[in-house]
């Protein structure tokens, strides 16, 4: 179970990429915007949703002087908003298994725009409705004087005939003992490297990432693949050092 902060860019603006926040499903929640500039008593804060495949929806809109104008299917026994300053939370009571999805926030007034944006990821749904499945190999990679290193994805299709609009979105981000929250190194959508019949049913896609190495590159290394309205995450690839082979 992953639960910590991983950073993953979903939607590519410039060099910026969009945090996910991964909660239990059925625990609250709170997503926070900081904006570049002071939000001051004419700006609007517009909070959307945005699943894989669909269009934004209007969450809700705030103003300092007014209450919270909440769109279709959203209400305020369910969410609640704030902000002040440069910053803006949104809160979700209660999380179902339709909240997880990207939330983009924008701070809106007479000089123009400035929006941020992440991504929840809910833990311990049961019901997802997919087959596939994300497998990495190997498990652990020993640097050993190597200078470079291919890891392996696989995105492995439990049924033959399931398929999804569009192609599937290819992320690696490395989390190392030093830091707190992982760093996207590469994403890419593409058709992948190999695809084979591993079974009467069953179909394995498989997605290559080449790397040179060096010592400063130890932590472990997931791959996401964000497929049919849905982000799956590998079991993870460690690079270890020599020394700490052992430890």
């Amino acid at each position: 179970m992953l639960l910590f902060w991983v950073t993953l860019c979903f939607l590519r603006q410039g060099n910026t990429s969009a945090p996910v926040v991964t909660v239990q499903l059925g625990q609250p929640v709170t997503l926070t915007c900081v904006f570049t500039k002071t939000t001051g008593s004419l700006g609007w804060v517009h909070w959307y949703k945005q699943t894989a495949g669909d269009t934004l929806k209007l969450i809700v809109m705030t103003h300092p002087n007014t209450n919270p104008d909440y769109g279709p299917g959203f209400t305020s026994g369910n969410f609640n908003t704030t902000y002040y300053n440069k910053m803006s939370n949104l809160t979700i009571w209660k999380t179902s298994k339709e909240d997880e999805g990207m939330y983009h926030c924008g701070l809106m007034d007479w000089l123009g725009s400035s929006w941020n944006g992440s991504y929840l990821l809910l833990t311990g749904n049961s019901e997802t409705t997919s087959s596939y499945r994300v497998v990495q190999q190997p498990a652990v990679l020993d640097l050993h004087h190597k200078t470079s290193e291919t890891l392996q994805c696989s995105l492995v299709s439990q049924t033959e005939t399931e398929t999804c609009a569009g192609d599937p979105s290819v992320f690696w981000f490395r989390t190392g003992s030093d830091k707190n929250s992982p760093d996207l190194i590469y994403s890419d959508g593409k058709t992948p490297d190999n695809c084979e019949k591993t079974s009467n049913t069953q179909k394995k896609y498989r997605y290559n990432f080449s790397k040179n190495i060096n010592s400063s590159d130890v932590g472990t290394y997931y791959c996401a693949v964000a497929t049919c309205k849905e982000i799956f995450i590998g079991n993870g690839t460690r690079i270890e050092s020599g020394m700490n082979c052992f430890a």
